[in-house]
């Protein structure tokens, strides 16, 4: 099985453009968020509850906590968030405004309160990248796509490991994405 695609920014803009076009735009444009400005999998905002990401005051968290039933591995992480992705969530939860704190972040239709399960939001991403046309895109590319922007900006491959909540640095070297664009850049340092 191939890696999932890592996104141009001009391909994320076009998923994005898209997402605003559709109902729940502000949900779609939030959950997608999340993979791809803090590096979660699916399975992690899947099972999100408001209360990871709101203080006692309401105020977006700077870092998430996530349980070791909420990851992967079943080894609790930190999520650092940035500046940009508050606003995203801040945004999105002034729309929603749930009233049950442990309610899940991500609702659906059909289930308000449970909200979308890891395959169900897979299964959303993979069809919001398919309706623009990008082959390859699953809900993988935006987790691939953070750690490849961050590697490209020159972050270190053990700050990276972190951040992805890896327990090997050759997992993490795997995520990475190398194009022409980084191969000239890289030559003309010498």
């Amino acid at each position: 099985m191939s890696q999932a695609k890592t996104l141009t920014p001009q391909e994320l803009r076009r998923v994005l453009d898209y997402v605003a076009t559709r109902k729940h735009a502000a949900r779609n444009r939030a959950a997608l968020m999340m993979t791809h400005l803090a590096g979660m999998r699916v399975g992690e905002v899947a099972a999100l509850r408001i209360s990871d990401v709101l203080d006692a005051d309401g105020s977006v968290r700077n870092e998430i906590r996530l349980d070791a039933e909420q990851t992967k591995g079943n080894f609790a992480r930190v999520v650092f968030v940035s500046d940009k992705l508050r606003k995203e969530l801040a945004k999105y939860l002034s729309l929603y405004r749930p009233i049950n704190q442990e309610q899940k972040l991500f609702y659906t239709q059909k289930r308000m309160k449970e909200g979308f399960d890891a395959n169900t939001l897979t299964q959303h991403f993979w069809h919001l990248y398919r309706a623009v046309g990008i082959e390859g895109a699953s809900s993988h590319s935006g987790r691939r796509s953070f750690i490849t922007n961050l590697a490209s900006k020159g972050v270190g491959v053990r700050v990276l490991m972190s951040l992805a909540g890896h327990r090997n640095i050759s997992t993490t070297q795997a995520y990475i994405d190398v194009n022409d664009n980084q191969k000239r850049a890289a030559v003309e340092l010498a």
